[in-house]
């Protein structure tokens, strides 16, 4: 929901960083390689119950997931490069969500349905990306992937798991508001495609 607002403000200064990280010589991949192996620490740290480290390894992982985007555009980005920062993402996404059950019991069971909600939606997500590039809509955004907006996006997933870092005690509360939350957007995203899917232009009657 937020994304685009947030990177039309951030955008500019992760040029700027990309910019000078351009002149090392260092790769997007690599960006992409020292994101994910951040990430899996936050993942680690969750489940140990270390927040400090965990919050900190987080935001490390956000920003050098932000910088390898700027990075690609500015040396030419891949379709390859694209896929591995997807996948790269969702496992530090589903691994947060592991760490956070491990770390607490009681919040096992909201865990499985937000991770359960994060398989429907990207079901969702995917999907109808795929069908975007096949139909040649013009729709989702420019990125390797078309990706179209929905309630949850990657900037409500930074907020929701810095507050499982800072209100550990909470975590219950905050895996079900947040899978309740993608749970609306898978429908949401279900219900756009529905209605695009069974437009005239689709040639369906």
């Amino acid at each position: 929901m937020l994304d685009q607002a947030i990177r039309a403000r951030l955008g500019p200064s992760l040029d700027h960083v990309a910019g000078r990280v351009s002149s090392t010589g260092v790769s997007p991949g690599a960006l992409t390689g020292a994101g994910l192996l951040a990430g899996i620490a936050a993942c680690v740290s969750v489940a140990t119950a270390s927040w400090g480290a965990a919050l900190g390894l987080w935001l490390l992982n956000r920003l050098l997931d932000g910088l390898d985007g700027a990075l690609a555009r500015r040396r030419g980005a891949t379709e390859l490069g694209g896929l591995l920062d997807f996948v790269a993402d969702f496992v530090v996404y589903s691994g947060f969500v592991v760490g956070v059950a491990i770390a607490h019991p009681a919040a096992r069971l909201a865990c499985v349905v937000l991770l359960a909600a994060y398989l429907v939606n990207n079901v969702a997500l995917l999907s109808f990306s795929s069908m975007i590039e096949r139909l040649g809509l013009g729709l989702g955004d420019e990125r390797t992937l078309r990706l179209t907006t929905g309630l949850a996006e990657g900037t409500e997933t930074i907020v929701v798991y810095v507050l499982f870092c800072v209100l550990p005690g909470a975590s219950e509360v905050i895996a079900w508001a947040f899978a309740a939350l993608v749970a609306m957007t898978a429908v949401q995203r279900v219900a756009q495609a529905t209605r695009t899917l069974r437009a005239p232009s689709t040639g369906d009657p």
